[in-house]
């Protein structure tokens, strides 16, 4: 009776979405994720002025060399006016990657004429159809900018592609990052089917990791992932990862200018965070106020605090293992990461702006710094409405690395600081409410009902378990809904 029920939902929701798409509505993952939504509250949200760097690996290898066969099919209708560069000038057997095409179609295609059997017409229009899109060769990549240090000069960068171990090349990026506050999204992994461990570089300490919002086998309706099809941690250190999923199974350009499912799958679902995290550096590069959030002072701290905060938390959201405690130890979900992607969530938070410990309002974020002192506490201090529920915050830091190969974890650096909510009496007296303090991860994340027209304080301090070395430049970002 239940799967009979499940059905009729399904078929409605496919009858609801066709008329969606009669009205020229791309259907599904986009819709999901917040993005039409964002669009349409700030039109200008298209990518413009933004260079989003895309990672691939070659199809081919000869003699352990890659051939160049990782470039999107540009000749396809939708890439027509698509800004597009490659690193190299076709040496060797230069080719297409249909895996490429589809992540490239869902970050900056557009076809006014689209086609899909499910769907019917409709019209494809990427996250961010006017954004720059450098492609570059995997191994190329890890040779001209990695192993020598160098940043690309690019806003954003994402990876479709990984291993289940660590290398000196993953700690590179994680020091690539900490170096430039360069924000990096990679993809988690696809489920046990796959691999068994989160996949490098997405486990890094400084990469924002993607998970996969499960589809249910339809374009339509995303729910919690699925831990066949999206790689859960922890971590063999025992870290949370990933830190955010999103929709996968995206309609993608194919072969002779048709649309595809592309299916549950954490390739497509980094895309997505992807064009949401360009969207919001768009918009943080345009007004002076919010620049420093794109900063290449620990900027990238800033957009992943932004984004896990924002993040709809789904059923069975627990942080940790399953059917335990809200232990203070594991700040995210093993499989949710701090939830799936809201793009207008993170887009209100980003212009709720800058705000420095002291008196805030119920919205906002900060990038300070910490001393290496435990007595020390930066305060954010702000009192609940009456309508007011439900915090979450995220508190997030960079760990630093080694400046040369193999490129190493830097432990005379380590900082590790905690995350503590507590609420002031009628008598003036503090009551923790809540505390999130991993041994491991340099992020915390507290998701904890609140009660309205109380004063409270979310407090940032350097753990009292682990000896911090070094002043820790952190970012820090809160809601109340």
């Amino acid at each position: 009776m239940a799967k009979q029920f499940s059905n009729v939902i399904t078929a409605i929701l496919l009858i609801c979405v066709s008329s969606a798409a009669a009205l020229d509505l791309q259907p599904g993952a986009f819709d999901a994720a917040g993005i039409y939504k964002l669009a349409a509250i700030d039109p200008n949200l298209t990518g413009k002025g933004v260079n989003v760097a895309l990672v691939c690996r070659s199809d081919t290898y000869i003699d352990s060399v890659p051939q160049n066969d990782y470039r999107p099919d540009i000749s396809l209708r939708c890439f027509q006016k698509s800004n597009a560069s490659f690193h190299d000038d076709l040496l060797g057997i230069a080719g297409i990657s249909k895996h490429t095409t589809e992540i490239a179609s869902i970050l900056t295609g557009v076809d006014a004429n689209a086609f899909h059997p499910e769907v019917g017409e409709f019209s494809y229009t990427s996250v961010v159809p006017n954004a720059h899109l450098n492609v570059y060769e995997f191994w190329y990549f890890v040779t001209d900018y990695i192993f020598t240090g160098q940043w690309p000069k690019d806003d954003v960068l994402t990876m479709s592609l990984g291993w289940s171990s660590e290398s000196w090349w993953s700690r590179g990026i994680d020091g690539m990052v900490e170096d430039y506050g360069f924000l990096v999204v990679a993809a988690i992994g696809n489920g046990t089917e796959a691999y068994d461990l989160p996949l490098y570089p997405a486990a890094g300490a400084n990469v924002l990791a993607v998970g996969v919002a499960d589809s249910n086998d339809t374009l339509y309706d995303f729910g919690a992932p699925d831990s066949n099809h999206s790689t859960a941690g922890p971590t063999l250190d025992g870290r949370c990862k990933p830190d955010i999923i999103a929709p996968g199974n995206c309609l993608v350009a194919s072969s002779d200018n048709t649309y595809k499912a592309s299916g549950d799958y954490s390739s497509f679902a980094a895309p997505i965070v992807t064009g949401v995290a360009s969207m919001l550096i768009q918009k943080a590069k345009s007004d002076p106020n919010l620049q420093i959030a794109v900063s290449g002072f620990s900027g990238n701290c800033v957009m992943k605090s932004i984004l896990m905060t924002s993040a709809k938390k789904l059923s069975d959201w627990q942080k940790g293992f399953a059917n335990s405690e809200d232990d203070y130890e594991y700040p995210l979900d093993f499989k949710q990461g701090a939830g799936m992607i809201d793009a207008v969530s993170a887009y209100n938070l980003l212009i709720a702006g800058l705000q420095r410990d002291g008196d805030v309002n119920t919205t906002g974020w900060d990038l300070n710094m910490v001393e290496p002192d435990n007595t020390v506490e930066k305060i954010y201090s702000f009192q609940t409405a009456d309508n007011q529920k439900t915090l979450t915050a995220t508190l997030v830091w960079n760990r630093v690395y080694e400046h040369r190969y193999p490129f190493n974890l830097d432990l005379n650096l380590w900082k590790d600081l905690q995350l503590v909510l507590r609420r002031i009496d009628s008598n003036g007296q503090m009551i923790v409410t809540d505390v999130s303090d991993s041994p491991v991860d340099n992020v915390e994340h507290i998701y904890v009902p609140v009660e309205p027209n109380s004063v409270y304080e979310l407090v940032v301090s350097n753990s009292p378990n682990v000896q911090s070395k070094g002043t820790a430049t952190y970012a820090v970002s809160w809601q109340i809904q």
